[in-house]
């Protein structure tokens, strides 16, 4: 029985290996007229960007597939009990992550399972080392609530890190369209130039714009859903003047350079307060490391010298 469950567990991972193998190396055939055709239409056809930016092949998703029945019942407790699915989505847009809703709580869930056996396998060697025998049970649900929570973490830090990234491009980018803008070009254009040859994460937002406009969305339509799927405070704040340029007309070269110094200006307000929040972090590891130990140096020769005069 032994030999046999060893078989099955090396069979089944030889044939993952072997899956994952096979799906990494190129098609040998000739590209299809789909193929041939995207690069061509990026910019009217969200599925063509999605074919050209598919590069590898997931094997992990047919398990994921033909488990689904089974697991779309804990995908629901885990949403009930963790982050809320428009958080989820929003976390996951603010990231620019090519996961789904679906697959983020199948991601959670397949962690989680991975924690709860670790966790269980954990407690059973304490408990052959002479622990209590409910050890296995508390702690396979523990270290699967960590792993999923582990998780939520992970993709929230991606998307401050990218909110980070656009709000240091964000002055930069104002400055050029406030430049376009005054060299009298219309708005449409001078997002447009921005989107073709700006590098980072602001210029890649404006490039979505820039799509969704060539698609036929109003650009004022474009803009607010660029605004309604970020929610941050300075997109918000563009997309909220440059919405009034189109709509009433109003000036925007001058409001575009005054809102990027004022961008620079937060950014330097957020710098100093990182910086104090780091000085009094930096105060832990002296006062509770390097402090005790500079007093024990000084009082142990004299404590020793104490100890051999009596």
């Amino acid at each position: 029985m032994n030999f046999l469950a060893w078989s099955l567990l090396l069979g089944a991972t030889l044939g993952a290996g072997l899956w994952c193998a096979v799906s990494a190396v190129p098609i040998m055939r000739k590209p299809r007229l789909m193929h041939r055709v995207a690069p061509y239409v990026l910019d009217v056809s969200s599925g063509a960007r999605d074919l050209v930016s598919r590069t590898t092949v997931n094997p992990l998703h047919i398990f994921g597939t033909a488990a689904s029945p089974a697991t779309a019942p804990i995908r629901r407790v885990l949403q009930g009990m963790l982050v809320a699915p428009d958080i989820v989505k929003l976390r996951l847009r603010q990231a620019d992550s090519t996961v789904t809703a679906n697959r983020y709580r199948s991601l959670q869930l397949t962690v989680a399972l991975a924690g709860a056996v670790a966790g269980c396998a954990l407690g059973v060697g304490l408990v052959l080392q002479g622990a209590q025998a409910f050890l296995p049970l508390l702690l396979a649900p523990l270290v699967g609530m960590i792993a999923a929570m582990v998780i939520d973490r992970h993709f929230a830090r991606r998307a401050r890190s990218r909110l980070r990234r656009i709000d240091a491009e964000l002055p930069t980018t104002l400055e050029f369209l406030s430049l376009s803008l005054a060299a009298g070009e219309s708005l449409a254009d001078a997002i447009r130039r921005i989107a073709d040859t700006g590098r980072g994460e602001a210029a890649e937002e404006l490039r979505k714009v820039v799509h969704d406009h060539a698609a036929g969305i109003p650009l004022a339509d474009a803009l607010s859903r660029l605004d309604r799927d970020l929610q941050h405070p300075p997109i918000t704040r563009l997309v909220d003047q440059l919405r009034t340029a189109l709509e009433r007309g109003a000036p925007l070269a001058e409001v575009l350079q005054a809102q990027a110094v004022d961008v620079r200006e937060e950014a330097k307000r957020a710098l100093l307060e990182s910086a104090g929040k780091k000085e009094i972090a930096m105060l832990v590891p002296l006062v509770f490391g390097l402090l005790p130990v500079t007093i024990a140096f000084a009082l142990f020769p004299g404590l020793y010298v104490l100890q051999l005069g009596f």
